[in-house]
């Protein structure tokens, strides 16, 4: 066992709740907090400039603004997509949209919504909402079990507890198993609320953490068309 000595250093405080943060390529962080609000701070920490534009978050319980993640072409299209939790259909549910990150007016332009997770749901738990880009340029979402629909999560017609893989249309690969039964945008099954999402330095291979019950926390390394 070897002893490490960590020095602290605060670059932003007063946040309520940030969920996600990802780094803009001049170095500046995009920063989403779970009530619905977007800013940018600069790379060396100080005042959050708040980004306005950004549509459609239902924020209560666990729901509210989540992942976001930018385009692999963001330096030259200014493209950002973010999962939040969304009012529709009766109920709520995990919800991506895509916008033009405006820097020089700090807006969200042009918000279009790619992909909701069906069906909505009457609750304000498991909303999953990481997104990540795999090497091809797809969008892996992962959506919850919403708290009371574990049963959907084996219902691979579902958005219900599920890997979703899209393009950034938010249309189905290809390449995605598309199996029997299978919404084509499944990736894959039987997930609880996978809060937490990256890919693998090297393989490239899509690694996630989900939030289990009564201690059953998983790392999963979730492969298309699987059960987990």
């Amino acid at each position: 066992t070897q002893d490490y000595k960590l020095d602290v250093e605060t670059l932003v405080d007063g946040l309520d709740a940030p969920w996600s943060l990802v780094f803009l390529p001049d170095g500046r962080m995009l920063i989403g907090e779970r009530s619905g609000r977007l800013s940018i701070t600069p790379a060396n920490g100080g005042e959050p400039a708040a980004v306005d534009g950004v549509e459609g978050v239902s924020a209560g319980g666990q729901g509210g603004l989540h992942g976001i993640a930018l385009a692999p072409d963001f330096d030259t299209s200014g493209t950002v997509f973010y999962c939040h939790a969304s009012s529709y259909g009766g109920g709520r549910g995990t919800v991506v949209s895509r916008a033009h990150l405006n820097l020089a007016a700090n807006r969200l332009e042009n918000v279009t919504r790619i992909f909701e997770q069906t069906p909505a749901g009457a609750t304000g738990r498991h909303f999953g909402c990481r997104l990540v880009f795999d090497r091809d340029g797809m969008l892996f979402v992962t959506t919850g079990d919403r708290g009371n629909k574990s049963k959907l999560a084996q219902d691979p017609a579902t958005g219900i507890g599920k890997v979703i893989r899209i393009d950034e249309d938010g249309n189905a690969p290809p390449d995605n198993p598309r199996l029997d039964g299978w919404d084509k945008r499944v990736w894959s099954i039987g997930h609880r609320n996978i809060q937490g999402a990256a890919l693998h330095p090297a393989s490239g291979e899509l690694w996630t953490a989900e939030h289990g019950a009564r201690g059953g926390d998983e790392i999963n390394n979730p492969q298309p068309g699987l059960n987990y």
